[in-house]
């Protein structure tokens, strides 16, 4: 697919001329940005805030469905809202509440205004106050240093410039933000990250004092001085602390603030005669660290706190809002299925087979809309579950140990169209579980898209079919398996932060990182030979969201980020170091649910846990909120509509996205889900980085899909762990073909020290993973080239054969790829060849570590390895292996 074809299918039905010109602009646009790679506003004076990004919108017109007003604060410079063709046209933010602006800037289209004017109000429906005006717009980027307030900011439209409507990429307000008084109703405290000088038992952690929860606490050992503290993630103005105590309070304790987490400490509040119960203290003071110090203990016991809140004045990035009350049980919907131990074995059982004779069949269900989950509660079953499409289990105690199946959980060959093989055994998952194979194995036969996370194998584990036919390489992380792991047939696997009984099989790319037990790095040029790759520790991992059920209620648990990572996070018999959030902080959304409902929920301070289903989307669901957790539940499915992203993270800390599938529509996305803006960049987020996990991107297959980019990251040291990014290769009629689900690149990152680990990315049409950011770093990479290019003409890079299955570019002078491996199968045309499968810049910091190139069948050749280095695969040479380069 070309990117002018691309592009088209975004403009409604119009003119031939009006899409000549609008191709011509964007594309002139586009090679403008990633020559510069400069930020989206250049600044002409030190603006405040931007404080209009994911806040509602409304226009008075739209051009088409997929020109919506919603497009002009996603901060996402593909989307745009454009109007009918007509004077006047306005589009208006609603900011919330009244604020001083100082700055506006506006990003055009190639269809601008020759005549506008800024307007602020306090009501939505006027009277419109002219804060700038303008007869001699140029289009562009117009950047406005303005004067005014109000809670209503609308571009108003007086005269467009060309014979279309108005159309905006981006409308961004800068300025105050947030009034300056103490905000009472806002927490700042509320599940962020803290620490203690010491707890009473596992128990009670520092976690429980900042949870919002009257039923858990944190308690100290019993000797003074003791301490406990939040980090708020940035410098805060703090104008109260409330402190409410369990029976062991202090007599004597300050309250410190510091902008480190070793100090020093300034003390903003101290008593001597303190008196238990709940404490409010009106403050004035500042820090990103908070810490209650007791130095005097009231009772023989520790200190113990059941709620530390701590209110801070505006500005700054404390949420504006915390999340309306939610039910802490709440109803997940019709499709998923909920056990309690209690429950005879056979009503379960019976439930189980249901839903897999449904999604079992290769030929039927593979790309149907049936979405399914189980959720086992604490307990033991006596049970054998058999996982089909679209289908996950998950137990639901704090740790993996609390939850047993005395059986199995098996993936198979299971239908006899699967002619013995699994390579087709994708999207299905299983998660935080102890499998007691009662002294057998356990065998979890699947292809991508089917992680095997948090799970505690008492046994063995065999990860191909019982047929010992062929699969395609998966994923394994957070687990404990007593007995061996037997690889056999499977073509390649990662697994990742585990302990292992010990490992046996070897075929072309079997990679490690923090995994005890794991084989040595072992890494043959023999295509019979061993292909082994263990990088040691995993050097950043936070493992995955999830949620579980204790004292009647549902809770949402967020596992710590760990460095240097080696075995699980998790200990049996001990709880997950991590923060847990009440249910009453989640919202459950349901398929019926808008983008609009979910962005209000996310905007409002709630996390959103997705229940199973297909998720139409008009506009993205956008997350401008620091640590918000978005989790899918049973494969739910975001497929957005009119070319809109489906999910677009902003310049924050901390987001945490998980077990989403993102299905692209029939309309062409510029890319299907983002992470950070270009003008984030330079910022580093080390600390508290963004995850995406289990997050899976399909085109084509179950509808014709197209989508320019599946994922863009610009957020600085974001982790994807785990990822399947599908050009569908197979699908429903009508839905797979290289003129019909298109898509140039899987993966595009434009940030610094991101880390890949696990990155499944397969049949895009150029190349299939650009890396211009800095520090970079993938471990384990699996890669099919596409199936389908007709001829060597249809698929050429200027005078290269084909798009290398990695490029990064020529700026990049820092990178390490370890564990890659690229194949082709060439089946339209095996004349077709690829000039190499990598492409980087010859640099002694640029390294690449243990590649394997495939010719799958001797369909289709490659000649090179990377660059114009190593070895070729045809149809006499089948298999290549690389060591290093440079």
């Amino acid at each position: 697919m070309s990117p002018s074809a691309g592009g088209a299918t975004l403009v409604a039905s119009t003119s031939l001329t009006r899409r000549l010109i609008v191709v011509v602009l964007t594309t002139v646009a586009m090679i403008v940005s990633l020559v510069t790679i400069a930020p989206l506003v250049p600044k002409a004076h030190a603006a405040g805030p931007l404080i209009s990004q994911g806040k509602p919108v409304t226009a008075s017109s739209v051009e088409n469905g997929g020109t919506a007003a919603v497009n002009a604060v996603d901060g996402n410079t593909g989307t745009r809202w454009s109007s009918a063709a007509a004077d006047p046209q306005w589009i208006q933010i609603d900011l919330g509440s009244t604020v001083a602006i100082d700055q506006v800037v506006l990003n055009w289209e190639a269809a601008y205004a020759r005549s506008y004017q800024i307007q602020v109000s306090s009501s939505a429906s006027g009277p419109w106050t002219t804060i700038y005006s303008t007869t001699a717009g140029d289009g562009g980027v117009d950047t406005l240093a303005v004067t005014g307030s109000g809670r209503y900011v609308r571009m108003n439209g007086t005269a467009r410039a060309t014979g279309y409507g108005y159309s905006l990429w981006e409308f961004q307000v800068f300025g105050a933000g947030a009034p300056s008084a103490c905000n009472t109703d806002v927490n700042a405290a509320l599940n962020k990250p803290s620490s203690a000088s010491s707890t009473e038992n596992a128990g009670t952690p520092a976690a429980s004092a900042f949870d919002a929860s009257a039923t858990t606490r944190w308690s100290s050992a019993a000797s003074d001085p003791q301490w406990v503290q939040v980090d708020l993630g940035s410098t805060q103005s703090i104008c109260r602390v409330v402190l409410n105590w369990e029976a062991a309070y202090g007599r004597a304790y300050q309250v410190q603030t510091s902008d480190s987490s070793t100090g020093p400490w300034t003390t903003i509040f101290s008593t001597t005669t303190g008196d238990g119960g709940i404490d409010t203290a009106t403050v004035t003071g500042s820090g990103r660290y908070v810490r209650v110090t007791g130095t005097v203990r009231a009772t023989p016991y520790g200190y113990s706190l059941w709620d530390v809140q701590i209110n801070t004045t505006g500005g700054g990035t404390t949420n504006p809002t915390t999340c309306a009350a939610q039910p802490t049980v709440p109803d997940f919907g019709p499709n998923v299925r909920i056990f309690e131990d209690s429950t005879p074995d056979a009503t379960i059982q019976a439930s189980l087979n249901e839903v897999f004779e449904a999604q079992k069949d290769t030929q039927t269900d593979q790309f149907h809309d049936r979405r399914d989950a189980f959720l086992f509660k604490p307990g033991s079953y006596n049970v054998y579950a058999n996982i089909g499409f679209n289908t996950s289990i998950q137990g639901l105690a704090q740790n993996p140990d609390g939850v047993t199946i005395n059986g199995a959980v098996t993936v198979d060959a299971f239908n006899a169209s699967d002619a013995g093989n699994a390579t087709q055994n994708f999207w299905r998952s299983a998660e935080n579980l102890t499998i007691n194979t009662n002294g057998g194995r356990n065998r979890w036969g699947v292809s991508q898209a089917a992680p095997f996370r948090r799970m505690n194998v008492l046994g063995g584990l065999d990860l191909f079919p019982a047929s010992y036919g062929w699969s395609s390489g998966g994923y394994i992380s957070d687990t404990r398996v007593s007995g061996s792991v037997e690889s056999a047939s499977q073509q390649q696997w990662y697994s990742k932060d585990s302990t292992f009984g010990s490992w046996s099989g070897s075929n072309w790319n079997m990679v490690f990182s923090g995994v005890n037990g794991a084989p040595a790095t072992n890494f043959s040029t023999a295509p019979s030979g061993v292909h082994h790759t263990n990088v040691g520790s995993t050097p950043t991992s936070r493992d995955v969201p999830y949620i579980y059920f204790a004292n009647n209620e549902y809770r949402l648990f967020l596992p710590d980020l760990r460095t240097n990572a080696t075995g699980p996070s998790w200990a049996v018999g001990a709880p997950t170091p991590g923060t847990s959030v009440s249910f009453s902080q989640v919202f459950v959304a349901r398929p019926s649910d808008s983008a609009a409902t979910i962005n209000a929920r996310i905007a409002g301070g709630c996390h959103v846990v997705f229940s199973p289903g297909i998720y139409n989307l008009n506009a993205p669901i956008v997350v401008n909120r620091a640590n918000t957790v978005l989790l899918g539940m049973g494969y739910a499915t975001l497929v957005p509509q009119g070319g809109v992203t489906a999910i677009s993270v902003g310049d924050v800390d901390g987001v945490r996205v998980k077990g989403m599938f993102i299905d692209a529509g029939t309309t062409n996305s510029s890319s299907l889900m983002t992470v950070g803006t270009t003008a984030g960049i330079g910022t580093s987020r080390a600390a508290n980085p963004v995850t995406v996990q289990d997050v899976f991107f399909r085109i084509g297959g179950r509808v014709a899909g197209k989508a320019t980019n599946s994922l863009v990251v610009n957020s600085s040291n974001t982790i994807v762990d785990h990822t399947w990014m599908w050009r569908a290769d197979h699908g429903n009629g009508g839905t797979v073909g290289w003129t019909i689900n298109t898509a140039d690149t899987g993966l595009v990152v434009n940030g610094n020290n991101v880390l890949a680990t696990g990155l499944f990315v397969e049949h895009y049409q150029k190349y299939e993973v650009i890396w211009n950011g800095q520090g970079g770093r993938i471990i384990f990479f699996q890669n099919e080239k596409p199936y389908d290019p007709p001829n060597q003409a249809a698929w050429m890079n200027g005078s290269l054969q084909g798009y290398a299955s990695i490029k990064v570019a020529d700026s990049v002078t820092s990178f390490l790829g370890q564990g890659l491996g690229s194949y082709v199968f060439f089946q339209a045309n095996p004349s077709v060849n690829l000039s190499h499968t990598f492409e980087a810049p010859v640099n002694a910091n640029v390294r690449w570590q243990n590649m394997a190139i495939v010719s799958l069948g001797g369909v289709g050749s490659i000649s090179h390895v990377i660059n114009d280095a190593g070895p070729g695969v045809n149809s006499g040479t089948n298999n290549a292996y690389m060591l290093s380069y440079p």
